[in-house]
């Protein structure tokens, strides 16, 4: 997640949305008070590979947790409250909310994220899941495993079970939407944006070609607050 003071604007990180490119592309608009929460050393590196500059992670640090003699088992473990890891890939907004601890910001500052069709988002996460893997299970045997599959979205861009964004764009006008959000603060964006995570699922096939009765029922029962806020449709 990216949280600018120079152009007052709070970007949070949702899962399978295109969020890293998003966040490639709002690294080159941050300041040097800005807050870049890490995307870990894959994404760091792959940010270089595409030759898109812009700032590294920054500024996510709070209340000292990572100066802790272990700091991993502390942030992974015995996580109480947010100020006890700081600002991480993808804080949910009522962590955020907590941690800048500065309701002026939090009310004042244009909040958006992105969100993608749930159908053809577990497709995606289903592949990445299993990029390293020769012989992955069927998609319908990882969908009966919601600890793994389920991806709970709707948490990151709400607090209290309701929106508290500004904007929602759509992965499926990804870049429309970024350009509609950043011009709300001012920005001008024409950059094309950077793909940073699009050779995972090995052809096109179609997502609809992957669900029978079962699996599209489960996908409409776990983000039915989501395709009922955005009029998703299998």
């Amino acid at each position: 997640m990216i949280v600018s003071h120079r152009h007052k604007f709070i970007f949070l990180k949702t899962r399978k949305t295109a969020g890293t490119s998003i966040e490639l592309a709002l690294r080159k608009f941050c300041g040097p008070d800005d807050i870049i929460a890490p995307i870990g050393k894959t994404e760091e590196r792959r940010q270089q590979a595409l030759n898109y500059n812009g700032r590294s992670s920054q500024n996510w640090r709070v209340h000292g947790w990572w100066q802790s003699p272990r700091p991993l088992l502390k942030r992974y473990w015995f996580r109480v409250n947010p100020g006890d890891y700081g600002f991480y890939n993808h804080t949910p907004a009522k962590h955020a909310r907590a941690l800048l601890n500065d309701d002026k910001v939090w009310q004042s500052y244009f909040k958006f994220a992105f969100e993608r069709n749930p159908w053809d988002r577990q497709v995606s996460a289903y592949h990445f899941r299993y990029r390293d893997t020769k012989n992955p299970p069927l998609f319908s045997a990882y969908m009966r495993r919601p600890r793994r599959a389920w991806i709970n979205n709707y948490e990151i861009y709400s607090i209290d079970g309701e929106p508290c964004v500004d904007f929602i764009g759509r992965f499926e006008s990804l870049e429309q939407d970024l350009r509609h959000a950043l011009g709300q603060v001012g920005i001008k964006f024409e950059t094309e944006l950077p793909r940073a995570k699009t050779a995972f699922r090995p052809h096109a096939k179609p997502y609809r070609e992957y669900y029978d009765e079962d699996t599209r029922a489960i996908v409409g029962d776990w983000y039915r607050r989501e395709i009922e806020l955005l009029g998703y449709e299998f």
